[in-house]
């Protein structure tokens, strides 16, 4: 047969395939993925187990007609594929490339952005309430998979859902994993669906009843065949039930015919549908179904030989942390970490294993995670909370109200802060600078190399009050080979790295710093000679750096890898009107107002003006236009 997929433009092309055809189809599917992402890198494990779930949806349903919504986006790379963008596929999380998640501004078959996990429950009750308003009779699906089911706004989700009545089809993409192995009450609750004990008894029971009848393995061989409806109809899934939904299943999530059939049928119910599919992560290339955590997201690899290419290169921020916490926590038994569902990511798997007792994974639960840690912290604990940048946004009432306001001590590993590259606008950590440095008693510190995380780190272990310490994503400077052994650094004491004699100043914080200095030496060249301060706290800021810097800098560039809105810059400028120091000429160096896409980290500091070059350029203009500006004039 002739390649189906590359002439496929829209999803309903499919309407009208037979059987054969759709089978093929998912194999040519799984084939362009595993080869795609071989090649740029990705999310992986996860898409290969939904191919044949997609085929089915996009064969039963009409897209966008019909409102197929993701959860987590990182599974929908096959929906991608079925909807016009399989020419571009080899472009995924590239600069100007597509999009690693769902984003309606790149197709209309994307109905609701998808990035963070537990979304597309509550998206598809508006949706649904949106039709019953209007009168419209589309349909409305969501796909919840890849843990988001252990998310708390799922459940938020469906018992307002089992209350309103309207239609709508919840898909449950059960493969047992988020990034890291599902944990929780939830993840054993649906193993039992498919494990439970009264299951295995009555089917053993019926194996040994039946095999010494007459024609009783003729019945086996049937029961064989029809196990995941046996298992549906033996253990029904009541918790759903009892939320409102009509449960069906589980049924085997890549038996691609039979899904078909179990679609067009609950198509043709009304009221809320829960249908539970089974897959397996990884499902159809050996390597990722044997660790789906090693491919979950792999960079690059060698698609023959299931070899991730490792590229030589020095060791990440997370790494050091975990070290730091490590080595403190063999001093101190009150340490504690936790995470949510990112032991992998957070790097918190090798803390687990040193002190399993003291490690608590919460599932895709940040707001659990915040209070939870703040509870144990109550309790006499000191708990480090390690969520990325991006994700501890879900948890910014529980700082306040549950941390903040309380005053406990509990530490925040802020990692991937600032830009991340591929995973783009969901992900980027360039917010909570603003949204953690406006709650009081919450401490927030920034290192720019290795020596000072481990550092900041020793001093938040032992700090009476909220504290985070944020950092990135990229690899470590390399040099500072005993940075184990750095002494814990005070809080709000900052250092000049370079000083200048022009009356210019550039404060910089964490990742800016580096490529501040280097800018510094450039502009020397042209006659202008500037400090540069490492900022290394951003809440409380140094104000005796800001009152010596006041007595002879007229020009202070801020530079940060963060929104400019209420970021670094703001600080420092509002500490300046607040001590009424002497009227200066202001720059703020940072991300305006505007979200930032996917393409790798270089390409966009560069794009944005924040790579040395980008710096000095944009220093430059400032200090030589600017001198015939009034004084105190802000101009950005």
């Amino acid at each position: 047969m002739s390649p189906l997929l590359e002439s496929i433009k829209e999803p309903n092309q499919i309407h009208s395939f037979s059987d054969e055809e759709l089978l093929q189809l998912a194999e040519e599917m799984r084939e362009k993925i595993i080869d795609s992402v071989s090649q740029t890198g990705g999310h992986f494990s996860s898409n290969l187990g939904t191919v044949e779930l997609t085929v089915a949806l996009h064969k039963v349903f009409d897209s966008p007609n019909d409102k197929i919504i993701w959860d987590v986006g990182h599974q929908a790379y096959p929906h991608k594929l079925l909807t016009g963008r399989s020419e571009q596929f080899k472009s995924l999380r590239q600069t100007d490339g597509l999009c690693g998640f769902l984003t309606p501004y790149e197709s209309a078959h994307d109905i609701f952005g998808a990035g963070h996990a537990g979304t597309a429950c509550s998206a598809a009750v508006g949706v649904s309430i949106a039709n019953h308003v209007q009168k419209k009779d589309n349909k409305v699906i969501a796909i919840v998979g890849d843990g988001g089911m252990t998310a708390g706004m799922a459940f938020e989700a469906l018992n307002h859902a089992g209350h309103l009545k309207n239609d709508l089809i919840v898909i449950l993409n059960d493969n047992r994993w988020s990034i890291s192995k599902n944990v929780g009450a939830m993840s054993e609750y649906l193993n039992r669906i498919i494990t439970g004990q009264f299951y295995n008894r009555t089917k053993t029971d019926l194996e040994k009843i039946m095999g010494g009848l007459p024609g009783g393995e003729s019945f086996l061989k049937m029961m064989h065949s029809a196990e995941e409806h046996v298992k549906g109809m033996i253990v029904p899934g009541t918790l759903f039930e009892e939320l409102g939904f009509r449960y069906f299943g589980p049924v085997d999530g890549h038996d691609l015919l039979q899904m078909v059939d179990t679609l067009e049928s609950v198509k043709k119910l009304k009221g809320p549908i829960l249908l539970h599919a089974v897959t397996v992560k990884g499902k159809g290339y050996a390597p990722a179904e044997a660790d789906a955590m090693k491919w979950h997201g792999p960079t690059p690899f060698d698609k023959v030989e299931g070899k991730i290419h490792k590229k030589p290169g020095k060791k990440s921020y997370t790494e050091i942390f975990v070290e730091t916490l490590i080595e403190e926590a063999g001093k101190d038994d009150k340490l504690c970490a936790v995470t949510a569902a990112m032991a992998s990511g957070t790097g918190l798997s090798k803390f687990a294993e040193a002190y399993p007792e003291r490690f608590f994974d919460v599932a895709i639960a940040e707001q659990h995670a915040v209070t939870m840690g703040a509870g144990m912290a109550k309790g006499g604990l000191k708990p480090v909370v390690a969520i990325y940048s991006t994700f501890l946004q879900r948890g910014f009432d529980q700082v306040l109200h549950d941390a903040a306001i309380q005053n406990l001590p509990v530490i925040f590993a802020v990692d991937r802060a600032g830009l991340v590259g591929a995973d783009g606008a969901t992900h980027q950590g360039m917010f909570d600078m603003s949204y953690l440095r406006l709650i009081p008693n919450v401490t927030v510190l920034v290192p720019s190399n290795e020596a000072e995380l481990n550092g900041m780190l020793k001093t938040a272990f032992n700090h009476n009050g909220p504290i985070a310490v944020r950092f990135p994503r990229t690899g470590i400077t390399d040099e500072f080979p005993n940075y184990l052994k750095t002494e814990p650094i005070p809080i709000g004491e900052s250092v000049t790295v370079r000083e200048g004699q022009g009356g210019v100043a550039l404060l910089a914080i964490g990742t800016m710093v580096a490529p501040s200095l280097e800018a510094a030496e450039a502009l020397s060249e042209k006659g202008i000679d500037a400090t540069v301060v490492n900022m290394r706290s951003l809440k409380p800021l140094d104000r005796e750096v800001l009152a010596r810097l006041a007595e002879n800098h007229h020009d202070i560039i801020t530079v940060e890898e963060h929104t400019i809105a209420g970021g670094f810059g703001s600080a420092v400028q509002e500490a300046w009107d607040q001590d009424d120091l002497p009227p200066v000429r202001w720059k703020r160096l940072g991300i305006k107002d505007h979200f930032v896409e996917h393409g790798s980290r270089d390409d966009m500091l560069h794009r944005l003006g924040l790579d040395s070059e980008g710096i000095a350029r944009t220093v430059e203009a400032f200090v030589t236009h600017s001198h015939g500006a009034a004084s105190g004039v802000y101009r950005q």
